[in-house]
C-alpha cells in the first residue's frame, strides 16, 4: 500500500511542474477527493448507498470536487487544482489519466428512460482541459487530449485532440504526438504550449471582438444604405 502510494504521489509529480517535494502533493485537494472516493465506492459496490454518499458529500464539501460513488477510476487519476470538477456514476477512467479544473463528465437523459451507460468513459494516459464538458456515454479512447472549453458529445480517436464547441478533432504534428505528457489543453490553435496559454485565449477573445466589430460595421452600413436610397430618390425626382 505505501509503495502504491508513493507511485502515485511520483506520477503526478511527473505531470506537475509545481510541487517540490511528495509531501506538498499529499496538500492536493484531487488527492484527497480520489483517496475519499475509493472509500465510497467501495461502500457503494457494498450496497451501503447512503454511507457512500456520506462520504461523497464530505469529500464535495471539503475539496469542490464531486465524484460520485458509481464511478469507476483506474490507477493515478491526477485532478489538478480540480474545484467544479464533477464525475457522473457511470463514468469510468482509466490509468494516468489528468484531469484539470470545472471539467465535468456528464450524463445524458436516456429516451427509453432506462439508466443504463449514462457517462463517459476516458481510456488510459488522457488529458482534459479546464472547463471542457464531456457528455454522454462516448469514448475518449486511449492518449486523447480534450482541449480547455471543449464540448465532446462524439467519441474521440486514440490520440486525437478535440477542440471547440461541439468538439472536433485537429491535425497534431507527429514530434507533438510522441510527447510523453503535454499539459493542459489546448484553447485555440492544433497546437498548444502552456507557456503561452495566456497569450493564447486573449488571441481567441481578440479574434471574437474582431468578427463583432466587423458585423456591427457591416449592419450600420446597411442600415445607412437603407436610409441614404429614399433622400437620393428624392433628390432625383426634384432636379
Amino acid at each position: 500500500m505505501f509503495n502504491g502510494l508513493i507511485a502515485y504521489l511520483d506520477s503526478i509529480k511527473a505531470r506537475d511542474p509545481a510541487p517540490r517535494s511528495r509531501w506538498e502533493i499529499l496538500l492536493y485537494p484531487g488527492l484527497l477527493a480520489v483517496g475519499m472516493h475509493r472509500i465510497a465506492h467501495w461502500l457503494f459496490e457494498a450496497d451501503l448507498f447512503f454511507l457512500a454518499r456520506f462520504v461523497n458529500h464530505f469529500a464535495r464539501w471539503m475539496t469542490g470536487i464531486d465524484i460520485h460513488p458509481g464511478a469507476q477510476i483506474g490507477r493515478h487519476l491526477f485532478i489538478d487544482h480540480g474545484f467544479g470538477v464533477v464525475i457522473g456514476e457511470t463514468a469510468e477512467i482509466g490509468d494516468n489519466v489528468s484531469i484539470y479544473q470545472d471539467v465535468t463528465l456528464g450524463g445524458t437523459d436516456p429516451a427509453n428512460g432506462v439508466g443504463g451507460k449514462r457517462h463517459p468513459t476516458l481510456c488510459d494516459d488522457v488529458i482534459v482541459g479546464s472547463g471542457a464538458q464531456i457528455l454522454g456515454p462516448v469514448i475518449v479512447k486511449p492518449r486523447a487530449r480534450v482541449g480547455a472549453n471543449a464540448v465532446v458529445t462524439k467519441d474521440v480517436p486514440e490520440g486525437a485532440v478535440m477542440v471547440g464547441i461541439p468538439a472536433r478533432s485537429t491535425l497534431l504534428d507527429a514530434t507533438e504526438y510522441a510527447r510523453e505528457f503535454v499539459p493542459y489543453g489546448t484553447p485555440c490553435n492544433e497546437s498548444f504550449d502552456p507557456a503561452t496559454q495566456k497569450v493564447e485565449l486573449l488571441q481567441c477573445q481578440l479574434e471574437q471582438m474582431q468578427k463583432q466589430l466587423a458585423m456591427l460595421i457591416a449592419e450600420r452600413d446597411a442600415r445607412k444604405e437603407e436610409t441614404d436610397a429614399p433622400q437620393r430618390k428624392g433628390s432625383r425626382k426634384s432636379a
